[in-house]
């Protein structure tokens, strides 16, 4: 992430994302942000959560009477009421989110787990390059730095998934809990990336690994995701996902149905049309005639 693209990111983060939700739990942030030299800073405390990810640099981080090394990739939590001070000679280059609970839009049982966390005694996580924490990070710069600022929902889904993902990161084992995984777990955002990436390649070959590594997760993960939230496969959903554009196509243009099957991904007429009519139950060239007739 360079810094451009993390400063246009922080811009429309504290334009977008200041109140992400969820069914669960619902946080305000104070402020997204983005430093390219961080220095020496005061000791100091706050009173709410403030999580950092160092993209580059060396530094130190102390946390009452203990001391942490930073160095690229680390993530580093700074606890509510808890003194702390980040050093560095040289300068570390951070992005950094500050948030806090809403206590009157969150279920206690969610509201616990993130008091947990406000006492944890992991802090400092130092090989964090490839954690979900730092992958969805690293998603969240990349999509609003790249004109994605017409989806309000999906941003703010994002940093939903990116706060929660903290607890997972920084609690220690015993504090972990089936209602974590499950509040984590329940996050759109990977889907709902899938979703849009097929949605807009349906005339690539969209094989599972391929949309798995655009994700950044695995095939295993991403077939998974599709499984469980859907209730169907990866494979399924996408031919259902190709009929749906190709109804759309044969409803609202004059597109020759050899070109629909090229622009869905289906490859050849044939193969089209043994699965439009499979799953519409009348042949493409049916549908439209019908579609017409309709609006006569």
């Amino acid at each position: 992430m360079v810094v451009q693209s993390c400063q246009l990111s922080e811009g429309i983060l504290n334009q977008y994302a200041l109140w992400p939700f969820g069914e669960d739990i619902a946080f305000k942030v104070h402020y997204w942000g983005v430093t390219p030299e961080q220095f020496n800073n005061p000791l100091h405390k706050h009173s709410f959560f403030e999580v950092c990810y160092v993209l580059s640099g060396e530094g130190l981080y102390k946390d009452l009477d203990e001391q942490y090394t930073l160095k690229k990739g680390t993530v580093f939590l700074s606890r509510p009421n808890i003194q702390h001070q980040i050093l560095s000679k040289t300068g570390l280059f951070l992005v950094y989110v500050a948030f806090e609970i809403l206590h009157e839009k969150s279920k206690d049982e969610a509201i616990s787990m993130f008091n947990l966390l406000a006492k944890t005694n992991k802090i400092c996580v130092s090989v964090a390059d490839d954690s979900p924490t730092s992958l969805i990070w690293r998603a969240l710069v990349d999509y609003t730095s790249n004109g994605g600022t017409n989806d309000f929902n999906f941003i703010t889904n994002m940093a939903h998934t990116l706060i929660l993902s903290f607890n997972t990161m920084f609690s220690e084992a015993n504090q972990r809990c089936r209602s974590q995984e499950k509040i984590f777990n329940s996050s759109p955002t990977h889907l709902y990336q899938a979703k849009l990436f097929i949605r807009d390649n349906l005339s690539e070959p969209l094989k599972l690994e391929h949309v798995a590594n655009y994700l950044h997760i695995s095939s295993r993960h991403l077939s998974r995701l599709f499984s469980n939230e859907l209730c169907e496969s990866f494979s399924n959903y996408i031919r259902k996902e190709r009929v749906k554009e190709a109804a759309r196509l044969l409803e609202m243009t004059s597109i020759p149905i050899k070109e629909i099957a090229d622009v869905t991904g289906f490859g050849s007429v044939h193969y089209f049309t043994r699965v439009f009519t499979s799953m519409m139950n009348v042949s493409p060239a049916k549908y439209r005639n019908d579609y017409v007739k309709k609006k006569m």
